[in-house]
C-alpha cells in the first residue's frame, strides 16, 4: 500500500528546500528508492514538502537511513529544525 507524508518546516524557505532535497535525494529531479511522488512548495508560515513511497517500508529506510542522518548531521543552508509530520495510508495514487 503506498504510503505518503507531509512535512511543514515552520519558517523554511524554498533556499532551505533547495539545500536539503540535494543533500537526500540521488540527483537533480531523480527520487529516492521507493519514492514515487514528490511535490514542495511556500505554505502558511513556512515550507511544505508532500511526498508518496510505494510503501510504509519504502518510507522508513530512506527516513531511517539517509533523511534522519543528515538532518541530524546538519546540512548546510537547509533546514534547521525536525519538520511537523502527517502521514497518510494512500488510498488511491492517480497518474
Amino acid at each position: 500500500m503506498a504510503y505518503g507524508i507531509v512535512h511543514h518546516f515552520p519558517g523554511g524557505t524554498k533556499e532551505q528546500y533547495e539545500a536539503s532535497i540535494a543533500a537526500v535525494h540521488p540527483g537533480p529531479d531523480q527520487l529516492p528508492d521507493g519514492q514515487i511522488f514528490h511535490a514542495a512548495g511556500p505554505s502558511s508560515g513556512g515550507w511544505t514538502v508532500m511526498a508518496v513511497h510505494d510503501s510504509q517500508e519504502s518510507w522508513e529506510r530512506f527516513r531511517d537511513d539517509i533523511l534522519l542522518p543528515a538532518m541530524r548531521k546538519g546540512i548546510a543552508g537547509g533546514f534547521t529544525s525536525m519538520p511537523e509530520e502527517t502521514t497518510v495510508d494512500v488510498y488511491k495514487v492517480l497518474p
